[in-house]
């Protein structure tokens, strides 16, 4: 366990709010937008600035649990009811073997690192994601499996967006493509802020959406895992980046009306401040309402306007964009940004593993992932940008066969789990730590969430003595354990 200077601790500053900005901040907000959009927009809109090289991390995330031995961690050698039926291939790295089903990875092992002995003692989803997301084993006093609370622990994405410094005017730490959302409708806990307050929920960018929660959600768009019933049927899916337009439900009547009730506001900041510049507010309403026509607002956000032959490397689906908005975050500046490759029942196999692994998500993955390293290696941003990939848990060693007319799958797995490094320092072609024979539980080196959480806070910068406050101005540290070691040089 870390063990905490005493020193202050270093806690997040915020700018004096004056009247009259708070005044403009009420203007902007009847028009449907917040001050700190109408500054991100400002940032991506005006003329292309350089950034300036820091660190960042790109959470990719597996809601659901991916299987450990059909991917990073396979025991070929196994018996027949535990090793299943992928085989295996080498890597780029002399003596590290994955799955069949990753060969551009396996290409590129020079560049990433294994952790083989995650673990932790949870084999519920609920548990397991707020584990993973918040890098806190025990779980909070309260705890509700099938809601958040008040009283839960804060996300990764929370801590960094509340603690580390916007740059460019951006959120420091962004969520994409989607909440996670369980098959029944339930919302995960784990992934807001907690016992921090709502105002500092994650900034969620919503790029994914499924129409219909009655389909367990996959990669491609034109993709829908068989239900439980075993019935096949196609999802009404789409991916498109968010759009900076007004509302559906705001018409140009109603927007009008939003229009006509700034002069309210005009009124008031004339009273209560007569020294401010008599067209400030004007200003600031202009600003709003352009900077939604604002070309280049829409060419950061909307991956889809990306060369077609990038797209293409990423591959053209929710996986594959959803990845290159996260790169594109990155290089404008955003410090932190999860990625949730497929809400909760896309990895989640109890039936029909192989087959939903080998064909729809495993392969986009792969293309996906590789071509992030690529791309951020080409664009000098590999060594700056740490890349992670981790599920709520892993699979069970056990194949349960197939029953009523299903496929065989894997049921939920806590003990153990490979987790996925890139970038950022991290040493390639290393693995950290080992399960044993059977891929059951760690047998050397074993890994809490709370270690990953600090590798991820070290990526960032953030110091050991890095905390933040309640209301109470009482400290709350966000390091409960040490970085893995043996990741970076």
């Amino acid at each position: 366990m870390h063990s905490h200077s005493q020193s202050k601790p270093a806690t997040p500053s915020h700018p004096a709010l004056t009247r009259r900005s708070a005044l403009q901040a009420g203007a902007v907000g009847l028009l449907g937008l917040g001050v700190n959009h109408v500054q991100a927009l400002r940032a991506l809109a005006g003329p292309a600035a350089p950034v300036a090289k820091a660190r960042s991390v790109i959470f990719i995330f597996l809601s659901g649990g991916l299987s450990q031995l059909d991917s990073f961690d396979p025991k070929p050698d196994a018996p027949e009811g535990i090793r299943g039926e992928f085989g295996t291939i080498p890597t780029r790295t002399v003596g590290i073997r994955v799955c069949e089903h990753l060969p551009r990875l396996a290409q590129r092992s020079d560049k990433w690192a294994l952790v083989r002995s995650l673990t932790h003692p949870y084999n519920a989803h609920s548990a397991g994601h707020l584990a993973i997301l918040t890098g806190q084993t025990a779980m909070p006093a309260g705890f509700d499996p099938n809601e958040p609370r008040p009283g839960d622990w804060p996300s990764l994405a929370s801590v960094a967006g509340a603690l580390m410094r916007r740059r460019n005017n951006l959120p420091p730490a962004v969520v994409l493509p989607e909440k996670l959302v369980h098959v029944t409708g339930r919302t995960i806990p784990g992934q807001f802020a907690g016992m921090m307050g709502r105002e500092h929920d994650p900034w969620l960018v919503e790029a994914s959406h499924f129409r219909s929660r009655e389909y367990i959600h996959g990669a491609f768009p034109e993709y829908g895992f068989e239900r439980r019933s075993g019935a096949y049927a196609m999802p009404d899916y789409q991916f498109e980046a968010p759009r900076f337009t007004l509302p559906d439900d705001v018409g140009a009547s109603r927007f009008g009306k939003r229009l006509d009730l700034l002069g309210t506001i005009d009124r008031q900041r004339a009273d209560l401040d007569a020294t401010a510049p008599s067209q400030g507010l004007d200003r600031s309403r202009q600003e709003a309402v352009s900077l939604l026509m604002a070309p280049a607002v829409h060419r950061a956000f909307d991956v889809k306007q990306a060369p077609l032959a990038l797209q293409e490397r990423y591959g053209r689906n929710s996986f594959g964009w959803s990845l290159l908005m996260a790169r594109q975050l990155v290089e404008a500046g955003v410090n932190l940004v999860q990625v949730n490759l497929g809400n909760n029942e896309s990895w989640d196999n109890h039936e029909a593993i192989f087959r939903n692994l080998s064909r729809f998500l495993l392969p986009p993955t792969d293309r996906a992932v590789s071509a992030l390293l690529d791309d951020l290696d080409e664009r000098g941003l590999l060594e700056s940008t740490l890349v992670v990939m981790a599920s709520e848990f892993g699979r069970t060693p056990r194949i349960f066969g197939s029953k009523e007319g299903s496929l065989p799958g894997r049921d939920h797995w806590g003990a153990v789990q490979t987790a996925f490094f890139a970038g950022g320092g991290v040493r390639g072609g290393r693995v950290i730590g080992a399960s044993d024979r059977i891929g059951a539980q760690p047998a050397s080196l074993p890994q809490r969430p709370e270690n990953m959480a600090a590798t991820i806070y070290q990526a960032l910068g953030l110091p050991p003595t890095a905390a933040w406050e309640d209301k109470t101005h009482r400290p709350h540290y966000i390091y409960h354990g040490d970085p893995i070691p043996g990741l970076t040089s």
